[in-house]
């Protein structure tokens, strides 16, 4: 995803390289997974405190742009 380098960060120590969530060990894949389950963004917060809501944001404003620009007009 475009413009997320200070958002998500991947590093062969964190995690054996899977994207998280800068400055945490909170896998990106865990907020899409909740989502897929109906949770809110609000429960993942709760249930992963060491991210902040803006990263969240920044991570759901980047896959609606990616989104939105690979469907034709």
């Amino acid at each position: 995803m475009k413009g997320l380098a200070n958002i998500i960060k991947s590093s062969p120590d964190i995690l054996g390289g899977v994207p998280v969530f800068a400055g945490t060990r909170v896998p990106v894949k865990n907020l899409m997974d909740c989502l897929e389950e109906g949770d809110s963004i609000d429960l993942f917060l709760y249930d992963f405190p060491t991210v902040k809501r803006e990263q969240v944001i920044a991570v759901l404003e980047s896959a609606k742009r990616d989104v939105l620009e690979a469907v034709p007009a």
